[in-house]
């Protein structure tokens, strides 16, 4: 009978062991914003035009071992906003389209992940490359009836209590009650404030808790996202220095806590496929950059990190093909600009050339921008359309937009893709996950199940335990 007691014993305490080596001490969670499963496919089948052929070539994360497919619908609405997708990403609860962690009456607040795991011991990290008061960073530490109160939204950041803010900025950081701004909130608040990661590697070693911010200079620009991918300079900030510097900064509060949760969101894949830009190709690999950070981190951790991406909603209602049985995505590699600095560029010129502002000055912009009449080919149909838009402008009958929105069609029908809108839909998004814990994010499930599943794996406890 003893013999038998040690036995059963034993079969306990190797499963516990078990279990405790399975567990996810290290949590990403990468959310990129309006990635839909075409998205995806459309990155890694123009990496493989890149090199020539038909099909693939596999990015990072898509090629984790387990995959799943989410429904995104929110509490009111078939087809979710960023608001309602992230509150239900971040807390496991639906609610209404344009609310941020509170219920669908706009009243009742709700914990999130990040929460969860602070209370847990863990540090905490909270990411994006547009304004840290967006929709989906919001979503993570604010509790507000609409999205559009970025003030109300900012004010509650440093009452969190969590370790690491990075993004563009603040969009409106003015007190309009005449008092403190959202910085001096912040620093009353315990943050060090870094502007561009080389400032954030000569302040992070002295400081508790961290936000990192772009430059000023480029603030002044843009205060509202770090620039796309393929605008960017060498001084510009990159979701990949947002997700290297998190990791550094989480893992130096070791002493003090145990693992962490870090959220990181590629804000602007969302923002491209709502212009219809075939830029989010170049988001989208950007994204996937900042996920190699993680997953270097995950090699060194393998038993104890858990990485998962996956989106809010999709954007645009992405085709991947327009009547003929052909894909032509190695056009998007001439693209040397997004839409959003082509309306500034296009103003820009105008403004300095005047009358020398020509057809055939413009039409050797687009050849050097894009590839029109040289590496892309473009019909009469298309030319004449594009010196149409162009007269517009020129005469004032139109603005900027008008010529950038012809551009960006001609592009896609030359990459033979299309698009349904410029809003969201109520397409499938995938899930990827790899590390511990990562075999439950197979199938398909709802948006409110990940960060269940993940707090699962990590050993954090939820609202829906109690």
């Amino acid at each position: 009978m003893k013999k038998r007691f040690f036995s059963t014993l034993s079969i306990l305490l190797v499963a516990l062991a078990c279990l405790a080596e399975g567990k996810a001490k290290y949590v990403f969670y990468f959310i990129g914003d309006g990635m839909g499963v075409n998205q995806v496919n459309a990155a890694e089948t123009y990496l493989g035009a890149l090199e020539g052929r038909i099909g693939i070539k596999e990015l990072c994360f898509p090629s984790f071992p387990y995959f799943g497919l989410i429904n995104t619908q929110s509490a009111t609405n078939g087809v979710t906003d960023s608001a309602a997708g992230g509150t239900a990403l971040a807390s496991g609860n639906k609610t209404k389209n344009g609310a941020l962690g509170v219920l669908k009456d706009l009243t009742t607040p709700v914990t999130c992940i990040a929460h969860w795991a602070k209370d847990a011991g863990a540090a905490v990290g909270v990411s994006t490359s547009v304004s840290i008061d967006h929709a989906t960073p919001a979503a993570f530490y604010s509790h507000v009836p609409k999205r559009s109160m970025a003030y109300e939204i900012g004010s509650q950041l440093p009452g969190s209590g969590f370790d690491y803010f990075a993004a563009s900025d603040f969009v409106k950081p003015e007190n309009p009650n005449g008092g403190p701004d959202l910085y001096a909130q912040a620093e009353a608040g315990g943050y060090t404030i870094a502007r561009g990661y080389k400032d954030f590697q000569k302040k992070a070693k002295k400081a508790d808790k961290m936000i990192l911010f772009q430059t000023e200079e480029a603030s002044k620009r843009d205060r509202n996202s770090i620039p796309y991918a393929l605008d960017r300079t060498k001084d510009d900030l990159t979701l990949e220095e947002i997700t290297r510097a998190g990791i550094n900064f989480l893992m130096k509060k070791q002493g003090l806590r145990d693992g962490f949760f870090f959220m990181v969101e590629g804000g602007k894949i969302d923002w491209a496929c709502h212009a219809n830009d075939p830029a989010f190709i170049a988001e989208l690999i950007d994204m996937d950059n900042a996920v190699k950070v993680a997953y270097e981190f995950y090699q060194q951790h393998p038993d104890e990190t858990l990485i998962v991406i996956t989106a809010d909603h999709e954007t645009g209602g992405l085709v991947l093909g327009r009547g003929p049985y052909e894909l032509n995505l190695k056009a998007v590699s001439y693209q040397r600009m997004s839409m959003d600095k082509l309306n500034r560029e296009l103003n820009s010129v105008k403004e300095k050339l005047g009358s020398g502002f020509t057809w055939e000055e413009t039409k050797k912009f687009l050849t050097d921008n894009f590839g029109f009449w040289n590496g892309v080919e473009v019909n009469d149909e298309q030319a004449k359309r594009l010196e149409s838009s162009f007269n517009e402008f020129k005469d004032g009958k139109a603005d900027a937009g008008r010529l950038c929105s012809t551009v960006k069609h001609v592009i896609s029908e030359c990459a033979l893709i299309g698009w349904q809108s410029g809003g969201h839909s109520n397409g499938y998004v995938p899930a990827f996950a790899i590390g511990a814990g990562a075999e439950q994010f197979h199938g398909r499930f709802d948006n409110t199940e990940i960060c269940k599943k993940m707090a699962k794996a990590a050993g954090w406890k939820t609202p829906f335990e109690e």
